[in-house]
């Protein structure tokens, strides 16, 4: 039984890492790996059929299901945002002749934003916002690339910023209050060498507008009283998730699907005097309609997948085996994120969280902080390795090579740099 689950985990895995040259939708993969390998653990466990259909799959669902709703009621919220133009409130502010004091603002705005919302989504608001302000295509291709850094950055220290991060949030192998603060610092330097450094080699030079408006297709305008109320409740419903997490110990995503009532009430509320036409270009059920359910269909074969490997014991047996090779902890977190620009990260960190018990690496221990950085921010290195990678790949058809040429050697500079500054930071502070 181990051997076919091993088999068939690591060759989905490897279809997943090829997903672009196989063209073959990750999400197939997955979830076909996934049904596989319960089937094979059904079958050859010596579990009774209802001790794995109530207990073993019962539980996995609890805890997929978490993630799941989480993940999907903060994506239609940001979705909500965006069909009422609220990023605009950020990108309308975001204006200067210089090609260096552009970086910089992009950069801290996507760093910043990518905390509040998540990685993927900053990353297209801000390339969209690229293709306005900028003419040639490769600043635009430069500033891309800085982006998917920053944005992965930024994301990693929040707990709603980045899907690893939220997926041990979740997990409750770190809290909300302690992965900001001991993760900030960090990627605030995975962050700033990358950005610094360009932004030195731009000096002297002036921004290029486009001859003609590029804009993403959109439907009428709201006005700019309902845009700013749909932008400011979605902000503050994200943001008081972590805050009623601590007050009433509930997991996460019962907190953003209770935001996300409220929100649909203020949206009907603001709408109900327009046509039926108007109110349905605006609604939270269009929204819905937005949201990337690929990639939630992704998570669910990738959770139930990884779960097979913890209930069969394989999991805890390659935790052991790579603390008796490698023997550091350290070593090992850094090497997963390393992994993760070639891989998908969500997978490394489902494995990770069921890899290594809470008895020896209890609650916002350093393993499960540094992870978040690692894994957060490890994906940056190449253009495959995270979400706002792709997004990025996809908007401004940015080449593999060109990726690896300009902004990879960058992206782990700072990548290693963050990671020295965590250790650091954490034996003299938090050990």
């Amino acid at each position: 039984m181990i051997a076919a689950l091993s088999i068939i985990f690591v060759v989905s895995y490897a279809a997943i890492a090829l997903e672009h040259p196989l063209k073959v939708n990750k999400s197939a993969i997955a979830l076909i790996g996934a049904g596989l390998m319960w089937v094979v653990f059904a079958l050859l466990s010596g579990l009774s059929p209802h001790d794995v259909a109530h207990d073993k799959l019962g539980h996995t669902l609890i805890e997929v299901g978490q993630i799941v709703f989480f993940l999907m009621g903060a994506m239609t919220i940001v979705e909500l945002i965006d069909i009422h133009n609220g990023f605009d409130i950020i990108t309308n502010r975001i204006k200067t002749k210089k090609l260096s004091t552009l970086m910089f603002q992009i950069g801290l705005a996507t760093f910043f934003l990518s905390a509040v919302l998540d990685n993927l989504a900053t990353t297209i608001v801000m390339c969209s916002l690229l293709k306005k302000i900028l003419g040639n295509k490769q600043d635009r291709l430069l500033f891309a690339g800085l982006i998917v850094i920053t944005a992965n950055a930024g994301g990693a220290w929040s707990p709603i910023g980045d899907v690893t991060t939220t997926m041990l949030w979740v997990a409750d192998k770190i809290s909300a209050v302690t992965v900001i603060y001991q993760v900030f610092i960090p990627s605030v330097v995975a962050a700033a060498i990358p950005l610094v450094f360009v932004s030195n080699s731009l000096k002297g030079k002036g921004v290029e507008a486009p001859k003609t408006s590029i804009g993403v297709a959109r439907h009428a305008p709201a006005t700019e009283s309902d845009r700013n109320v749909i932008f400011y409740s979605g902000i503050g419903v994200l943001v008081s998730v972590p805050i009623f997490k601590m007050i009433t110990h509930l997991p996460p995503f019962l907190g953003v699907m209770f935001g996300l009532g409220f929100l649909w009430l203020i949206t009907d509320l603001i709408h109900k005097n327009k046509s039926s036409e108007e109110k349905q270009n605006f609604s939270l059920a269009h929204a819905l309609s937005k949201i990337d359910m690929s990639s939630i269909v992704f998570f669910i074969g990738i959770l139930l997948a990884v779960a097979t490997l913890e209930h069969s014991k394989i999991l805890p047996s390659v935790a052991q085996w790579l603390s008796d090779t490698l023997g550091n902890v350290s070593l090992i977190i850094g090497i997963i994120g390393l992994m993760s620009s070639l891989v998908d990260n969500v997978p490394m960190v489902a494995a990770s969280i069921k890899m290594f018990p809470m008895d020896l690496y209890p609650k916002d221990g350093f393993l499960w902080q540094f992870l978040a950085f690692c894994a957060g921010t490890g994906g940056s290195i190449l253009i495959i390795g995270s979400a706002a990678g792709l997004a990025a790949m996809g908007i401004e058809k940015i080449n593999f090579i060109w990726y690896v040429k300009k902004i990879s050697l960058l992206a782990l500079v700072g990548y290693v740099a963050g990671a020295i500054t965590f250790v650091i930071q954490y034996s003299l502070l938090f050990s």
